[in-house]
């Protein structure tokens, strides 16, 4: 591959690969060959048949070649996503370079129905960590194997990585969409309308009645079995949504409970007085300024799983999707 081999780049490099057939994989352990020799952790988060090939396709690998299995992919995308990024800074604070190659397995533990939400919401993440992920000028390689995903997922994946890896080596996406631009997209893919027949249908007028929404809520969560910490984030994600959409949006707060499989879905429409930044969440707010609030979509990113919003002059919905099989991770609050 014709890489530069001298100084890193003092850039955030974020590329994809992606996979046509297994003969791709050459590009990978190429990479994974030349990354050895150049930084000081290279960390591979991949499934056990790219393991397989790229194990016997590279060179003999120093110890800075990790290898692990992609459990992230089984976590929470947003508490996933903020843990992969303090793990970079502390690469960068501890004067570590750091190259990331990762596969993300999206489906395991996902009713098939909902995995294309999940699939966009993980493709929302990839978009934004052009911004968040910048720290310390890491490596991020983006593994996505078009067997696995259908041709419009491949085009999001090239408009979300600035980069892609090639049998020349690594090139510009011409693609490529900046995080905003991204993500304003997004806001025009309509989301599907929820079932005419839920578990619940609450509408809240004041701040007051949130007391009673977190009742039914922990009570329907129950129902389903989920437990402790599990039940507790459902309760905090969906309060947190209300309470944004009483002081931001205007009441009533429209809150909408079902179920699909072993997934818990809570939608949250409220009217929608001023359209919210397309990047609202994404980034862990201010310390200072979350003290006195603002910090309730980010922390709804951290305990669901999926959440999407729409939002647009006269209405803004947010949904959230709980998973029973997708676990958490250790709290990043």
């Amino acid at each position: 591959m014709a890489h530069v081999t001298g100084p890193l780049s003092a850039r955030f490099v974020h590329e994809a690969l992606i996979i046509e057939n297994d003969r791709d994989l050459d590009m990978l352990a190429a990479e994974l060959t030349r990354s050895a020799k150049l930084y000081d952790e290279v960390l591979v988060v991949a499934g056990e048949r790219t393991r397989a090939v790229l194990a016997g396709l590279a060179e003999d690998l120093p110890d800075a070649v990790c290898w692990d299995a992609p459990d992230g992919s089984c976590q929470r995308l947003g508490s996933a996503d903020e843990r992969f990024r303090r793990h970079l800074s502390d690469e960068y604070r501890a004067g570590r370079r750091a190259h990331v190659i990762a596969e993300p397995d999206l489906t395991r533990g996902v009713d098939a129905g909902l995995r294309a939400d999940r699939v966009a919401a993980y493709l929302e993440y990839e978009a934004i960590r052009n911004r968040t992920h910048a720290l310390g000028a890491p490596t991020v390689t983006c593994v996505w194997d078009c067997r696995n995903h259908p041709a419009t997922v491949i085009d999001r994946v090239r408009a979300t990585h600035p980069y892609l890896v090639t049998p020349t080596g690594r090139t510009p996406s011409p693609d490529y969409l900046h995080p905003e631009r991204y993500l304003a997209d997004c806001q025009h893919v309509p989301m599907r309308t929820p079932p005419a027949d839920v578990d619940h249908d609450v509408r809240v007028g004041e701040v007051a009645e949130l007391s009673g929404l977190r009742g039914t809520m922990a009570g329907w969560a129950t129902e389903y079995q989920f437990v402790a910490e599990e039940r507790e984030d459902l309760v905090m994600a969906v309060v947190e949504v209300a309470t944004n959409g009483l002081r931001h949006g205007g009441p009533p707060v429209r809150v909408r409970a079902w179920h699909r499989g072993g997934t818990l879905l809570v939608q949250c429409d409220d009217a929608g007085v001023r359209p919210i930044p397309v990047d609202a969440g994404y980034l862990r707010p201010d310390p200072v300024a979350a003290v006195a609030g603002g910090r309730g979509l980010w922390l709804a990113r951290q305990l669901a799983d999926v959440v999407t919003v729409r939002s647009q002059p006269g209405r803004t919905s947010v949904r959230l999707h709980f998973p029973r099989e997708i676990v958490p991770v250790p709290s990043p609050l």
